[in-house]
């Protein structure tokens, strides 16, 4: 049975795409995934890089608006971060929600290799995440 899940983010930029990325990677066959953010902000360029050196291509993902979606029915909505969770529109749908506040790789500070350890670092938290998430709900 095909599931629909949405990963909700402030501005679909980072931490929604990554999740987006690895949900793909690890859903079973037929499960649509979707990323959208409250407001758009462009896809990160250090996302997609991040992601790449974990043999994971975003470069195609687009941001999107969460209103772009709302006539879809999901199966699962998950928050990445609190102010999203806090400014999720209602979907009219039986869709069970699901928060994980991660960091904002994009307010990393410092120099080049510091913020891309960063955006290493968080991947890594939305990976384990994502793998949990699919072997709990989705198997």
């Amino acid at each position: 049975m095909s599931k629909n899940i949405l990963v909700l983010c402030t501005g679909n930029s980072c931490r929604s795409q990554i999740a987006h990325g690895y949900l793909k990677e690890f859903s079973p066959k037929g499960t649509t995934i979707y990323s959208a953010g409250i407001e758009t902000h462009g896809v990160n360029p250090k996302a997609i890089a991040t992601m790449q050196k974990d043999g994971v291509d975003i470069s195609e993902n687009t941001s999107n608006n969460v209103d772009e979606f709302a006539n879809v029915d999901f199966d699962y909505i998950i928050t990445v971060c609190d102010n999203a969770k806090e400014r999720c529109p209602y979907f009219p749908s039986n869709a069970v929600l699901f928060h994980k506040n991660f960091p904002d790789p994009a307010k990393a500070t410092g120099n080049e290799e510091e913020v891309n350890a960063e955006f290493d670092r968080v991947r890594d938290m939305v990976k384990l995440y994502c793998k949990e998430f699919v072997s709990a709900y989705l198997k």
